[in-house]
C-alpha cells in the first residue's frame, strides 16, 4: 500500500494547502495520488499531509493518517514527485525499494513496521526528509534495490503548470492502452476533422459531435468515458478531457481536464482539478482551478505581462519570481467569481473566496466575500450552503463530517496572518 507524504515544501502549495493533500492536486491526466497508485500497482493507504487537513475528504481519496504507524510493505512516498508512466514497471515484491526521480528519493518501502516516535513526529510535522534521513527501517542501506525513474519534481506551486504538456504528451498513450481506447478517424463526410500526426484517442462512451476539429500536430488527445465535444469545438493536443465533462465551442488547447467539468470559452495550457465550472465565455490560460470552483460569465485571466517579463506569484514565504512568462490564476477549491471578473497575471485566489465586480489584487486571502478590497468575511455558514448547492448540481451530497471539517477550515484561515489582509 501507499502512503502519501506531503513534506514542508508541498504544505506552502498555496491556494490549494488550505483545503486538499498535494496527492489530490491533478498533474498531467492523473491526480498524483492516480499517478503513484500506477506506477507501483497498489492501492493508496492514507495521506500525510499538514493537520488541519484531518477531516478531508473526497470521492476515493484516502484518509488522514499522521502520527500512525506504517506497516511493512508500505511505500512511503513524496507526493513532490511525478514518475512519467510510460517508465519501467516496479514489480511488487517482499524486497524492499528505493525508488529515485534525477537522483532524488521519491519513494521508499518499509521492510518493517514503523513506530519509531522521532520520524513519525518528523513525517506529521513535514520536516522529514525522504532524501537524508537513514533512520527509517526500510532497507536503504547497500543491500537495498534501487530503481531510478523518469520523471519530475514540483519544487513550486506553479511547477503544475510548468510539467503539464511534458507529462501529457507520455500520460495519454499510456492511459489509453489500459483503457483500450479506440482511434478517432476523421469521417468520410468530413463533419469531424483531425489535423497533425498524434491520435485522438477515446474511451468508450465518449461522444464527439459534428463539427468537431481536433488538431494534433503538438500532441495527443484523450477522451475518457462519458466525455462530450460539441460541435464548433477545437481541442489541440496534447489534451486530456476526463470522465462525464463537457467542452464546447472554442479553443481548448494543451490542457488537462478533470471529471465532471463544463468547459467552454477559450482555455490554454490550464488544469482542472475535477468538478469546476467555465460554462461561459472568457479566457483562461497557465491556469490551476480547484475543485468547485465556478467562473462566472465572461472572467478572463491574464497569462502574460504588458512587459513580457517573468510572472511574480504571491506565496506563503512572499511574493516570489516564477521564473515564467507565462503564468494566469491559481483558484483554490470552491472560488466563485462574477461575470465580467477581470484577474491579473499570476493571481492568487485563495479557497472559498467568491469575488465579483472589480479586479482584485493579486492574492486575495481564503473565504473573502465581496465587490473589491478590503473583502468581507464570507460567513462559514453561507459559504457551506453554497458548497452543498453547488455539489448538490452534480449529484453530490456535502456529509456532515465535511461540514464541521470545512467550518474548522475557515475558522483556521480567520487567523492565518500569512495571507494578505481581506
Amino acid at each position: 500500500m501507499i502512503a502519501l507524504y506531503d513534506d514542508a515544501v508541498a504544505r506552502r502549495f498555496e491556494p490549494f494547502a488550505t483545503s486538499r493533500p498535494l496527492g489530490e492536486m491533478r498533474a498531467g491526466a492523473l491526480l498524483i495520488r492516480e499517478r503513484w497508485e500506477m506506477v507501483l500497482g497498489v492501492d493508496s493507504r492514507g495521506f500525510v499531509a499538514a493537520p488541519h487537513l484531518h477531516g478531508f475528504a473526497e470521492f476515493d481519496a484516502p484518509a488522514f493518517v499522521n502520527g500512525q504507524a506504517l506497516a511493512a510493505g508500505t511505500w512511503l512516498v513524496n507526493t513532490r514527485a511525478l514518475p512519467f508512466l510510460d517508465g519501467p514497471a516496479i514489480a511488487v515484491s517482499p524486497t524492499a525499494l528505493v525508488v529515485t526521480i534525477g537522483g532524488r528519493i521519491a519513494a521508499r518501502r518499509l521492510d518493517g513496521d514503523m513506530f519509531d516516535e522521532r520520524i513519525l513526529a518528523s513525517l506529521a510535522d513535514g520536516s522529514h526528509e525522504l532524501a537524508h534521513d537513514r533512520a527509517l527501517p526500510d532497507g536503504t542501506g547497500d543491500e537495498a534495490e534501487a530503481l531510478d525513474l523518469d520523471g519530475v519534481w514540483l519544487d513550486d506551486v506553479w511547477d503544475v503548470i510548468g510539467t503539464l504538456q511534458p507529462l501529457l504528451q507520455r500520460d495519454i498513450p499510456v492511459l489509453a492502452s489500459r483503457l483500450s481506447a479506440t482511434t478517432l478517424q476523421a469521417s468520410s463526410g468530413a463533419s469531424v476533422t483531425v489535423i497533425g500526426a498524434h491520435p485522438v484517442l477515446v474511451e468508450a462512451g465518449a461522444t464527439v459531435e459534428p463539427m468537431s476539429v481536433f488538431d494534433t500536430s503538438a500532441g495527443p488527445v484523450l477522451l475518457r468515458r462519458g466525455a462530450q465535444v460539441q460541435a464548433f469545438t477545437r481541442v489541440i493536443g496534447p489534451c486530456y478531457v476526463g470522465r462525464d465533462s463537457v467542452v464546447t465551442a472554442d479553443r481548448i488547447a494543451g490542457s488537462s481536464i478533470g471529471d465532471t467539468c463544463r468547459v467552454h470559452g477559450e482555455l490554454s495550457t490550464s488544469i482542472f482539478i475535477g468538478h469546476a465550472n467555465k460554462g461561459h465565455d472568457g479566457f483562461v490560460g497557465h491556469s490551476v482551478l480547484g475543485r468547485w470552483v465556478n467562473l462566472g460569465a465572461g472572467t478572463i485571466t491574464s497569462n502574460l505581462k504588458n512587459t513580457y517579463g517573468t510572472v511574480a506569484l504571491w506565496t506563503p514565504d512572499g511574493v516570489r519570481d516564477s521564473g515564467r512568462q507565462f503564468l494566469g490564476t491559481m483558484f483554490g477549491d470552491h472560488v466563485k467569481t462574477g461575470i465580467g471578473l477581470r484577474l491579473t497575471t499570476g493571481c492568487v485566489l485563495g479557497a472559498g473566496a467568491n469575488l465579483f465586480d472589480t479586479m482584485p489584487p493579486k492574492a486575495v486571502a481564503p473565504f473573502s466575500w465581496g465587490a473589491r478590497a478590503p473583502y468581507e468575511p464570507f460567513d462559514a455558514t453561507k459559504f457551506v450552503q453554497t458548497a452543498e448547492r453547488m455539489m448538490a448540481r452534480r449529484g453530490v451530497s456535502l456529509s456532515e463530517g465535511s461540514r464541521v471539517w470545512w467550518t474548522s477550515v475557515h475558522a483556521l484561515c480567520a487567523a492565518d496572518s500569512r495571507w494578505p489582509r481581506r
